[in-house]
């Protein structure tokens, strides 16, 4: 089974939206021995799980699935400089929530959302990248 290895550090920013990595942190995927590891660095900056305010009552940003969606979050972000595409960034981001012992439905409702609307956010880090390059 894939594994979060390090502790994930954080302090939250003044916009109350945002928190920022105090330490690098890394998850190995597809079993904790794996050399296939994503290494999320210092000072990274996250909004944990992109939910619409709407629904925080049921689905807060941090939530049990919190590691799983600052992974996620560093995958999109750094769309151009990965190896994964969008299906196994979400795929991952799946494989975290597992991990993580997030609810059956909790994964399935997050999950589908992102497999829904993720291409949005997809598109607009290609964008960047592209323009970076």
């Amino acid at each position: 089974m894939s594994s979060f290895t390090t502790p994930l550090i954080v302090t939250p920013l003044a916009d109350g939206k945002h928190w920022e990595l105090i330490e690098p942190f890394e998850y190995h995927v597809g079993s904790k021995e794996s050399n296939e590891i994503i290494l999320v660095p210092k000072g990274y900056i996250t909004n944990f799980a992109s939910i619409p305010q709407i629904f925080w009552s049921i689905f807060p940003p941090v939530g049990t699935y919190g590691k799983a969606a600052v992974i996620h979050d560093w995958l999109y972000s750094n769309v151009g400089l990965n190896q994964y595409n969008r299906k196994q960034c979400d795929n991952i981001f799946l494989e975290g929530m597992v991990i993580l012992k997030t609810g059956k439905l909790a994964r399935w409702i997050i999950y589908s959302h992102v497999r829904w609307w993720g291409w949005i956010v997809w598109n607009n880090y290609m964008k960047i990248a592209k323009q970076k390059s």
